[in-house]
């Protein structure tokens, strides 16, 4: 009995992961005014960037998410050349570990624009409910693409879907 309870609950999770990226496509990109790790503010919804944009929310306890980080950042470069992409890495870490995001992210020496999100303004009016979620964003600002969690290969699907919206 206990088995076949997992076994829905997990579907429940999965269907409702599923349903959650595919609600999350066409919605315009709120606006939320969110600090860097400088301290400087930024609208969420004018970030200023010419192409495609990947907004990726992640914390520095979270595994997966820094996984998923690393692995783009090791070809990111390739993909701005291809693509003209950008990315944004939000954080959610909150005031206990806020503090550590600025060393972690110099010490991996991402180029990408990291953006706090301590109170999960940003997090909430995006629909992200666990993290890593990332999402592809067009140059119009709509949300074209979601995925939550991450596998090694997950990576290839965004590059993928990155494509796809380059190549219209």
């Amino acid at each position: 009995m206990k088995k076949i309870a997992l076994l829905f609950f997990g579907l429940g999770i999965v269907l409702t992961s599923f349903a959650q990226e595919s609600t999350e496509t066409g919605k315009k990109l709120p606006s939320v005014q969110l600090k860097d790790v400088n301290g400087k503010v930024i609208n969420t919804a004018e970030l200023g960037f010419e192409g495609p944009v990947i907004i990726s929310f992640w914390a520095t306890w979270c595994s997966p998410c820094k996984r998923e980080l690393n692995t783009i950042h090791d070809v990111y470069e390739d993909w701005q050349k291809e693509t003209g992409v950008n990315l944004v890495a939000v954080s959610i870490d909150d005031s206990k570990t806020a503090g550590s995001v600025p060393m972690y992210v110099d010490g991996k020496e991402w180029t990408y624009l990291v953006l706090m999100d301590p109170n999960g303004d940003f997090k909430r009016a995006m629909g992200v409910n666990n993290v890593p979620h990332t999402f592809l964003i067009d140059t119009d600002g709509t949300i074209v693409f979601s995925h939550n969690n991450y596998a090694p290969g997950d990576e290839d699907l965004l590059y993928e879907e990155l494509l796809k919206l380059v190549k219209k």
